[in-house]
Order: C-alpha cells, then structure tokens, then sequence
C-alpha cells in the first residue's frame, strides 16, 4: 500500500486530496499546526476506509516545521509515495499596506517550504525510481497581482523546471493552479467574496479528481476547470494592466488553498 503525505491536510483542497486518496486506499500522512483537527481528521479516514493515517502537527513558516516534515519524507524504511505540498495562506491587503513579517511568512510558506520538502521526497523517490509531488498554486501565478500572485508564479516555473530535470527518473512533479474554491481559506484571510460571481468557484472533490488524472497523464501543469483554462488562455493575449485592474477587484488574494 502506497503512502501519501498532506500539508495542510484539515481543509480545503487538502482535506479534498486526504479524502480521495484514502478512499483509493492510500495511506496517509497528515500535516498541519492544528493537532486535535488532525488526531479527528485521522480517525475518522482511518474508520472509514480502513487506512492508515498518521498525524504530524507541524508549522511551515517555521524551520522547524520544515525540517520535521523533511525528516519524514526522507524516512527510507516508511517511504512517501506522493507528496501533496498544499499548505499555504494570503493576507488582506495591497503591497505597502502588509507587515513585512507577514509577507516573509508567506514566502516561507509558499517558496521556502515548497522548495525544501520537495527536495527532500524527490531525492528518496528518485533512488527507488517512482514517486509523486503536486505543488498546489493557483491561477494568480498568471497574473500581475502582489505578493501571493508572485509567490505561486514561482511555484510554477519552480516546478515545472525540476520536472524537466527529473524526466526519465519515474518521479512526476505538477504545479496545481486551481480557481476559486469554496474552502476556509477566504474567512481565515478575512477576505470578502461576495463579488465573486457564482460561475467561478471551483468544488474541491472535482478539482482533486482532474488534478489526480492530470498527474497520472504527466503533466506537469493542471488548470483543472475549462472555465479557468479559457480565461488563462485569454490572460496571455490580454494587456497585463487591464489584468492588474480586473485581479483588484476580486482582492488580493486570486484562488484558494
């Protein structure tokens, strides 16, 4: 039986990975600060689906954090098979009007982190010649919008580089851009969502499912909605002013975690 490990696994797009790949009969590692949302979160898989789920409480804007994590995907005798790097956040507010702290914490979070785990599973899957890894970013990497938007843009060029790198080692790597989806994610941010239309959110167990094909086929980008593969294809012709303008009026932060 296969093992995956979760970051940010008690919401969202990765409690929606938990729950698809323990239903596949994966077993699970799952990562985030909260430990009583873990110890619940893994009870209730392991009850329903007669898996294995381990619970790693861990903080990403922390080294230790990361080192922890790390530790566990380089682990040779209890091997990762998938690594979902998932957890993230954004914060209110336009460049100038964010803490510094808060923006370094972000870029922990999203790069830092990203980079450090996804070394650490890729090297242990590279020796045994298979493994996974899905670097969930967000279609903000495709449009000029602060912060979060610069740091899932290098998400995507950070992952799709190493997975031309690592071609032919049976290790895949994908960057996951998804759209808006209904998750916690908007509240923790303290973000409004009312001016989102009803056509642009995303459900989390469907864009699991496209995103978990998308991988098996190799690719190393998905954009798991054609709503959102029609207007990034359009992002690319239109004028990135009018972008910037269009992307302010949803808020800063441009799709979930």
């Amino acid at each position: 039986m296969t093992t995956a490990l979760i970051t940010g696994s008690t919401a969202g797009i990765g409690a929606a990975f938990a729950r698809r790949l323990a239903a596949d009969g994966h077993n699970l590692v799952l990562v985030a600060r909260d430990t009583k949302r873990l110890r619940e979160q893994a009870t209730e898989l392991h009850d329903r689906h007669g898996i294995e789920a381990e619970v790693l409480t861990a903080d990403l804007a922390t080294d230790d954090g990361i080192e922890a994590v790390a530790a566990r995907l380089g682990d040779r005798k209890n091997p990762v098979d998938l690594l979902i790097n998932n957890a993230g956040f954004g914060n209110k507010g336009r460049y100038l009007d964010v803490a510094m702290a808060d923006e370094l914490a972000m870029l922990k979070v999203h790069c830092e982190a990203v980079l450090r785990l996804t070394s650490a599973a890729t090297e242990a899957m590279r020796a045994r010649g298979r493994g996974g890894v899905v670097n969930v970013a967000s279609v903000a990497a495709f449009v000029p919008r602060g912060t979060y938007g610069a740091s899932k843009a290098w998400v995507v060029q950070f992952t799709q580089g190493a997975a031309r790198d690592l071609a032919g080692s049976g290790v895949r790597l994908m960057a996951l851009c998804p759209g808006f989806v209904r998750t916690e994610f908007h509240q923790r941010a303290g973000m409004g969502t009312d001016n989102i239309p009803g056509w642009m959110w995303l459900d989390a167990d469907k864009l699991v499912a496209a995103a978990l094909t998308d991988l098996a086929r190799g690719k190393s980008l998905s954009i798991p909605d054609p709503r959102y593969k029609t207007l990034m294809g359009l992002a690319k012709v239109a004028p990135r002013s009018l972008l910037g303008g269009i992307t302010s009026k949803t808020g800063r932060k441009y799709g979930p975690q």
